[in-house]
Formats: structure tokens, C-alpha cells, sequence
């Protein structure tokens, strides 16, 4: 048992499993009277109860966890019977999965009966079965890490599997043998990539070994659930650890192929860049250019999910377009609008929402318009449209433009980086003359469809869209003379 610390302890040693221990009990002081509170309550019904999994990972860690995951000897009525009268609210839309939701003052908790589930590995469906001891819950967890619980209200602490000398270590292990808790669910492996790229931790050898052996059983878990896991990764501090791993263990190809394709093979003679580790690089870039999360939208907040993927996939049309010159050089003609279509596909199979698809696959097919600028210069026809063209996504492409330089020709760079400097000056410009976020045609659809005398239909909508490509090309010019280019458009187009 251990007594409650100093709330404010010196930082242990790394090698000290009790000062550890000590440490990590003080960083959970504030919700502890709750949770000794509730764990009082459920040794008088005649229940065990323990906090378990990611909020003890995380104090051990030094960092405050937002969830508050306990889990109980007791059936989901007995947890309901003991948390009437103490919870301010409660929810039991997992009860047949033995959890039963809690909240009290500013706190959710869930709380979920010891679990000794059996699965059909065929399908990945498990059939639901209540245990009865500590011990047996936690080795059905997917990580060591993961598996540590401080049991409520003794605070004493439980590791039968070597979490602690495992965190310590910086380390992914399973507590039964890896080839059996990927048997039982596979999404683990994915997990196990999560976590990397969450806590900066290294995968155990027969952890990866694991998974280079069972990637293919990915293919039993749905899109959706691989989805979910694969953009935690993207939106974790450092994805490129996760996304390696993924790569190297052959689960990407099972439901990201694009990613691994990138690795094309340089012929030396015909040098390009390795689009692998430049695609891995421009996220990175495109990362440290993210705004603070509590930053105003036009700093683009971090993590934004769709600037990730957007750095991600902005060179997956470079495979299926590359083509060997004469000469010795390499073309990747139009990868841009291929990949804007493979990303599109891609995110669709995946299951992500249709607005995300629409504006990462936007981006992807943008990224290269920039490039061009700082050889010739651009008209204000030019530059209005690069904005209007972005719309909504020109934070972002800002972004994505910018990251996408990781040559090493120092000059090379900076001379990108001032065309692009130069570029947003004139947007910004531009946009305070002509409020280019709102750019319409001079005469709304009532006065276009009055000045030709026809109604509303697909000729009207070509005549909106000629006044706009007018708009956008000459600036505001005034209603007389947008109606006269009108007029002679219309004549032109023999419809007079």
C-alpha cells in the first residue's frame, strides 16, 4: 500500500520503480479523493475496483490523461447500484459490454467489468465474457504499458506483466505472446504504430516480427475502425515513427498502398528525389508551420488532420506517372491531378467524410500551382484565381507550398521561399481590394438573366460563369461595362 505523496515531488530516478510509483500516484492528487471516494463505495458493496490502462500509462508519464477508465469484479447492475446517489449522471449505452458511463462534476468515467473474452479469430467478433479477478482483465490488454492498474481505495499498485519496466524502457510488448493478441485483434497491430508515434516508444522485435507475420489479418477489421486508428496516428506528435513501422511491417499495403509505393527505386541513372522520405519530411515541415490548437483558424491549429494528409498523399500520383527521359531525367507529367484522383479513391475506401476527401484531395491537386511564380510574373488574373481556386483551403496550401521544398540547395530554397513570400503580399493585397474571399460576378443571376432575356437554366449558368472568369481576369470593372462584355459574349455566342 502506499501512502499519498507530496503533491510536488522531484523527479525520480529512472531506475526507481517505488520513487516511480510515488510519482505517478502524486500526478493523479487531484481526482484521487473522487476516485478513493468511489472506491470506498464499492469495497462496502463488496466489489473490487481499480484504475487501469492509458490514465496510470500516462501518470507515470507526467502527463494528465482526460479519461478515467476503472474497471470492477462487479455486473454491470451492481456498478449501476453503487453509482446511483454519487454520480451526478450515468449512462449504460455499453451495459452489454459490461461498461457503464459516469459523470461527476467535471469528470466522465467509465467503468467496466473484468473482461476474459474469447474470440472467434475468423471474424474478429468477440463473445463477451465477465471475469472475475484483476489479473486475468489485464492480460487481455493490448500492451504492457497499457496493462498497470492502481487498485481503489488501497492505491496499491499492480504490474504482473512488466508494464513498469516497459515504460521505463520506452517499449511496446503484449502481455500474452504478440502472434496471440494480434490473433485475437488484429487492430492492435495498428496500435501498436499509434502508440509509437503518440509516445515516441520502440516496438519490441517479436512485437514487429508480429506484425510483419499477421499484417494481412488487417483485412478482418472494418474501415472504418482501421480509419479512426490511422488518423490518431496522423494527429500524433510525431507520425513518422508510426508511419515507418507501418510501412516496414507491410501493414500500409494492406490498406494504405500508396504510402509504400513512393519508396520507387533511384535508378543512378536517372537521379530523383526518394518521394518516400520527401513525402515524409514535407509532413513533418508541414507540422512545424501548424498553428497553437488555440490559435484563430487562419493559423491553420494544430493538429489539422486535413493539412496532414494532404502532405501525406501530395505525391502519390508520382508512381503510376513517372516516366524516363532522354537524357537521363525523370517526369512525373500531371502527378498532381492523378494523385488528387488516387487520394479521393483512397480516402472514399478508407470511409473518411466526404468534406475531409473533397478538401484534402483539393489540395493535392493545388500543391504544384505555385510552382512557375518566381520564373515569370504573375498577372493580378493570376494570382486572383490561385486564391479563389483555394477558396476556404488557402491557409492551408499555403502550408502545403511551403513544405513541399526540401531541397538541399540552400539558394534553391530561399529563393522559393521569397517567390512565395512575394505571393502572399499580393493576396493579402489584393484580397483587402477586392475582398477575393467573396468574389462574384458584377451582375448577380436576376440582372444577367433581365440584360439576355432569358431564364434561369444551364444558359444562365454559362453566362454567370463568363462574368466571373471576367471578374476574375480584369478585377472589378462596374456593372455598365460587365453588362457590355455580357452583351457581346452573348453575340459572339450567336444566341442574340
Amino acid at each position: 500500500m502506499l501512502e499519498r505523496p507530496d503533491p510536488t515531488p522531484a523527479r525520480p530516478a529512472a531506475d526507481a520503480g517505488p520513487a516511480l510509483v510515488e510519482a505517478a500516484v502524486a500526478r493523479l492528487a487531484p481526482v484521487l479523493p473522487m476516485l478513493t471516494e468511489l472506491g470506498e463505495r464499492f469495497v462496502a458493496a463488496g466489489h473490487e475496483l481499480a484504475l487501469v490502462g492509458g490514465p496510470v500509462r500516462d501518470a507515470f508519464l507526467g502527463r494528465v490523461s482526460p479519461d478515467l477508465d476503472l474497471t470492477t469484479d462487479a455486473r454491470p447492475d451492481a456498478i449501476l447500484g453503487v453509482v446511483r446517489g454519487w454520480a451526478d449522471a450515468h449512462w449504460d449505452i455499453g451495459r452489454d459490454f459490461g461498461t457503464i458511463g459516469v459523470r461527476k462534476g467535471s469528470h466522465t468515467i467509465e467503468i467496466t467489468t473484468y473482461r476474459a473474452d474469447t474470440y472467434d479469430r475468423t471474424s474478429r467478433k468477440p463473445e463477451v465474457m465477465f471475469g472475475d479477478a484483476l489479473e486475468g482483465d489485464l492480460v487481455r490488454r493490448d500492451f504492457t504499458v497499457n496493462a498497470m492498474a492502481v487498485r481503489l481505495p488501497s492505491l496499491e499498485f499492480v504490474d504482473v506483466h512488466g508494464g513498469l519496466p516497459d515504460l521505463v524502457a520506452r517499449r511496446l510488448m503484449t502481455p500474452a505472446a504478440p502472434e496471440e493478441s494480434f490473433a485475437d485483434d488484429p487492430l492492435r497491430m495498428m496500435r501498436a504504430a499509434r502508440f509509437a508515434a503518440q509516445l515516441g516508444f520502440e516496438v519490441a522485435p517479436e512485437v514487429r516480427a508480429a506484425m510483419q507475420e499477421r499484417a494481412e489479418t488487417l483485412t478482418m477489421i472494418s474501415a472504418e475502425r482501421v480509419r479512426d486508428e490511422f488518423s490518431k496516428l496522423v494527429l500524433s506528435p510525431d507520425p513518422r515513427l508510426g508511419l515507418t513501422l507501418l510501412v516496414d511491417t507491410g501493414l500500409a499495403a494492406v490498406f494504405l498502398p500508396e504510402l509504400p509505393a513512393l519508396r520507387l527505386e533511384v535508378d543512378e541513372h536517372h537521379r530523383h528525389k526518394d518521394v518516400y522520405e520527401h513525402t515524409l519530411t514535407v509532413l513533418e515541415q508541414a507540422i512545424a508551420l501548424e498553428g497553437p490548437a488555440d490559435g484563430p483558424p487562419e493559423s491553420v491549429p494544430g493538429p489539422d488532420l486535413v493539412l496532414r494528409l494532404a502532405a501525406l498523399f501530395h505525391d502519390i500520383g508520382k508512381p503510376p506517372t513517372r516516366r524516363f527521359e532522354k537524357g537521363g531525367g525523370v517526369s512525373f507529367h500531371h502527378h498532381e491531378v492523378v494523385g488528387a484522383k488516387l487520394t479521393s479513391k483512397r480516402m472514399k475506401a478508407m470511409r473518411y467524410d466526404k468534406d475531409t476527401t473533397k478538401q484534402v484531395s483539393r489540395l493535392v491537386e493545388l500543391h504544384l500551382r505555385f510552382h512557375g511564380y518566381g520564373d515569370g510574373q504573375w498577372t493580378d488574373s493570376a494570382v486572383r484565381r490561385y486564391a479563389t481556386d483555394a477558396g476556404p483551403l488557402l491557409q492551408r496550401l499555403h502550408r502545403l507550398t511551403r513544405s513541399d521544398c526540401t531541397t538541399r540547395n540552400v539558394r534553391k530554397a530561399q529563393r522559393l521561399s521569397r517567390a512565395y513570400d512575394d505571393l502572399e503580399v499580393r493576396i493579402d493585397r489584393l484580397a483587402a481590394e477586392e475582398e477575393l474571399g467573396r468574389v462574384r460576378p458584377e451582375l448577380n443571376g436576376n440582372e444577367i438573366a433581365e440584360a439576355l432575356g432569358i431564364r434561369p437554366g444551364p444558359v444562365l449558368g454559362e453566362a454567370y460563369d463568363y462574368l466571373l472568369s471576367v471578374r476574375l481576369d480584369d478585377g472589378p470593372i462596374g456593372k455598365d461595362a460587365a453588362r457590355e462584355k455580357l452583351l457581346a459574349w452573348w453575340a459572339a455566342r450567336g444566341e442574340a
